[in-house]
């Protein structure tokens, strides 16, 4: 068979390559509430050019899809967003953000296999789409830290409000962030590893 003039595909660009140092990779989900910013989140901390399932949002979403705090919003994550970043030398975190949509979560299954830890997204002005988030992944076994987005038009609660007004224990970390500034992102992600660590260290379950 001739193969001359057919198209050589393409490898992968450098920058999207595993660091030859990595020694192990941990996955992590991003989930959250419709519009709390998780294609933002994995957008601004990935090293590599993310990978996004958005299409513009219709006519078909209206009165299904709840985008108060998010109007002008007019795409929307219909699979997953994916990311990578390495946190050492030896360690590499693959990032999997979440429809946000309940009509979507039948998606979470799969997205849920073998992710060691989660971030949960939260919008202050929208506290009560969380509780469904936390609640699948206490079903799950799936330890998270929960990472309040900041919105210029959010409120802000001390942190001791929102464990309350979320039901969460003392052992859950709560942490501001703006998931727009990587080094926020960032932050967000070593307090989950952090997290992981010392439940790993004591032998304890969320």
């Amino acid at each position: 068979m001739d193969f001359k003039g057919s198209e050589t595909i393409p490898g992968p660009r450098a920058e999207d390559q595993l660091p030859h140092t990595a020694e192990a990779a941990v996955k992590i989900v991003v989930v959250g509430g419709f519009g709390v910013g998780k294609t933002t989140m994995v957008g601004s901390v990935s090293e590599i050019r993310p990978l996004t399932t958005e299409e513009t949002m219709t006519q078909a979403g209206v009165g299904v899809d709840d985008n108060f705090g998010s109007p002008s919003k007019t795409a929307t994550t219909v699979a997953m967003d994916f990311g990578r970043i390495k946190i050492t030398d030896q360690l590499v975190l693959y990032l999997f953000g979440t429809p946000g949509q309940e009509r979507f979560w039948f998606l979470w299954n799969g997205l849920f296999e073998g992710a060691l830890g989660a971030v949960v997204l939260v919008d202050t002005r929208r506290l009560e789409v969380s509780f469904d988030v936390m609640g699948r992944l206490e079903e799950r076994g799936v330890p998270f830290v929960v990472a309040v987005n900041s919105f210029p038009d959010g409120p802000r609660y001390p942190i001791a409000e929102l464990r309350s007004a979320l039901d969460l224990s003392e052992r859950i970390p709560i942490v501001e962030c703006d998931v727009r500034r990587r080094a926020s992102s960032r932050d967000v992600l070593m307090t989950l590893m952090r997290f992981l660590h010392s439940l790993a260290m004591t032998g304890s379950r969320i």
